[in-house]
């Protein structure tokens, strides 16, 4: 059974139809990009996925479970968990009170502890535990809040452009993270730009083009894929 599945997944704006009749598939164990030009419909895809939309049409299956209508709420307790771009951590707090308020409802009191130390070495932040997370490199920030992500212990991650911002040696790191966390049993989808980042940990690349998906396969055949290339540099309308 698809840990995630999309079908017939349509939204418009006004006039405007930014995702169009989508099917698409997530196997459990998969670490999946989604890729696409500026304006391609990859946020608004996301945010159906996470209830912050509510589609026009189509349905979205979680564990062979209809949640198209459920709240987003409902959706992280049965196991979604998200990273966003900007990092939404709580800045004039410490890195590991970050973690506690992250963890309070999903470790029990008695693990608590541990569950953040652990996350801490995990996280390569545990010489700024007490550090205010304001203070952080903004890699370090990209981090933590990946740690409050899964903290809550989700079956599907997803990621917002997890490694915008950050330097080519904390983009691998992040990267090895993801894939330490994939081979522990996490499924996960990115939303990403950087493309040596989705040759790092990508099994499958799907590309998005004007709310519609355009491409899937290895990051081998998508960078291959001469269509693919031309839509990057705006010279195919469809």
């Amino acid at each position: 059974m698809p840990i995630l599945e999309i079908r017939a997944l349509s939204k418009h704006f006004g006039g405007l139809h930014v995702t169009g009749n989508v099917d698409f598939t997530l196997e459990p164990g998969e670490m999946h990009c989604l890729i696409g030009p500026n304006g391609a419909g990859k946020s608004t895809f996301f945010r159906l996925i996470l209830g912050e939309h509510m589609p026009d049409s189509g349905q979205i299956l979680y564990l062979g479970e209809d949640i198209t209508r459920a709240k987003s709420f409902e959706r992280i307790r049965r196991g979604i968990s998200v990273k966003f771009q900007v990092p939404g951590i709580f800045r004039d707090l410490s890195v590991r009170q970050n973690l506690a308020i992250a963890l309070q409802y999903h470790v029990p009191p008695a693990e608590l502890a541990e569950e953040i130390d652990r996350l801490l070495e995990f996280l390569k932040l545990a010489q700024d535990r007490n550090q205010l997370a304001g203070n952080l490199s903004h890699g370090q920030k990209q981090w933590l809040e990946i740690g409050m992500a899964i903290g809550l212990r989700p079956k599907l991650l997803l990621l917002d452009e997890p490694t915008a911002g950050m330097t080519p040696d904390e983009t691998w790191a992040t990267g090895e993270m993801l894939k330490g966390l994939n081979a522990k049993g996490m499924t996960l989808l990115a939303v990403e730009h950087d493309m040596a980042f989705v040759r790092q940990i990508a099994h499958r690349v799907t590309v998005l083009h004007f709310g519609k998906i355009f491409a899937q396969g290895t990051i081998d055949e998508i960078t291959a894929n001469e269509d693919v290339a031309r839509i990057y540099l705006g010279e195919v309308d469809a």
